[in-house]
């Protein structure tokens, strides 16, 4: 909590200074790219960790009647390619990018999107796609929501969290999620998440059923003039924690191969699942292009620069966050200043 409220008041303080609008020539770059997830009405729940991966219909449509009052063109991955590629610069762009194939975007999002003319894309974890992923994060939040308190062993011994009341709820899911998030092995994650999950009488596999489209949905979807397809996995697993490059490039490959067979279309870009692109960076980035993808695209913060065209396996993007659906936010997230701060002022982070 403390870490969002640091954020705000440092969007706060850029925003009301106008400090974001004399950084704008100088640190907004050409263009951005931007991360959303679930687009849905607000929900009647106190206990909601992974509000952070969703905006209301309401703000999106704000969103995109926003940038086009400011001329900027939204545009596809193709064409973010083609214009870092041939320095097609001279209009600020930037494009739209959906991640994990969320049924809400159908529901919710294409209905503005369709109404503005504005293209986006959806990366699929196949294995959403065929109802057999697994969203541990939503399965970990909704194992908390249902429990008094949680065990796990940790280090060889037995740890119990007290999650009773809402406080505590949220202390256990931030410090499970990111003590999961440091495992080594994505494999033990998930063994964790299953357990505390099935002691919580709480359904798993039908999570994935529940929230994501199938195949037979996207191919109806995929209908839409609008929307294109990106590869995102087969199973939605962080690269990083992945043994070889051999396993990475397997991993991608499985995925594209997927939405070939199913949807008839190769996807050409590509988003590292949960932006994981850390220790092996190197090597996804090396992966990707081996694969054919001609962008892919990191969480790692930022707005795109020319020199990106030399980089186009390690695209950053602005994340719009469900915990942050402020106007202002964005004015200030795409005069590039908050991110600049974040990147110690180096425009391209692809090591």
């Amino acid at each position: 909590m403390l870490n969002k409220a640091i954020i705000r008041a440092g969007l706060e303080t850029l925003y009301f200074s106008g400090t974001h609008r004399i950084a704008r020539p100088f640190l907004s770059g050409v263009g951005a790219i931007l991360t959303l997830h679930r687009v849905r009405p607000p929900v009647d729940d106190p206990f909601q960790p992974n509000r952070l991966l969703e905006i209301t219909p309401t703000f999106l449509d704000q969103l995109v009647t926003r940038l086009r009052a400011a001329d900027i063109d939204f545009v596809t991955l193709d064409e973010v390619h083609r214009r870092l590629n041939n320095a097609d610069l001279s209009r600020r762009f930037v494009a739209l990018t959906f991640d994990d194939g969320y049924r809400d975007n159908r529901n919710h999002a294409l209905p503005i999107l369709k109404r503005h003319g504005v293209p986006f894309t959806l990366y699929l974890p196949s294995a959403f796609a065929e109802g057999t992923g697994e969203l541990w994060w939503v399965a970990l939040e909704r194992a908390i929501g249902a429990s008094d308190q949680v065990e796990i062993v940790k280090d060889g011994e037995t740890r119990i969290h007290a999650c009773a009341d809402l406080a505590s709820k949220y202390e256990t899911f931030e410090t499970l999620y990111w003590w999961l998030r440091s495992l080594p092995d994505e494999a033990e994650i998930r063994r964790v998440v299953r357990t505390l999950a099935a002691r919580a009488g709480v359904d798993m596999p039908a999570i994935c059923r529940d929230l994501c489209m199938d195949w037979d949905e996207l191919r109806e979807f995929g209908r839409e003039r609008l929307v294109s397809f990106g590869g995102h996995t087969a199973n939605h697993v962080m690269l990083a924690k992945l043994p070889s490059a051999e396993a990475v490039e397997e991993e991608m490959r499985a995925g594209v191969e997927a939405i070939e067979n199913e949807l008839g279309v190769s996807p050409a870009h590509f988003a590292y699942p949960v932006g994981d692109c850390t220790s092996a960076a190197a090597r996804e980035f090396a992966a990707a292009a081996k694969v054919g993808f001609r962008t892919a695209v990191t969480t790692r913060p930022g707005v795109l620069f020319p020199d990106h065209a030399d980089h186009p396996t390690a695209l950053p993007r602005i994340s719009v966050n469900g915990g942050f659906q402020r106007l202002r936010y964005l004015d200030v997230l795409l005069s590039g200043a908050p991110t600049a701060l974040m990147n110690g002022f180096r425009r391209v982070d692809a090591a």
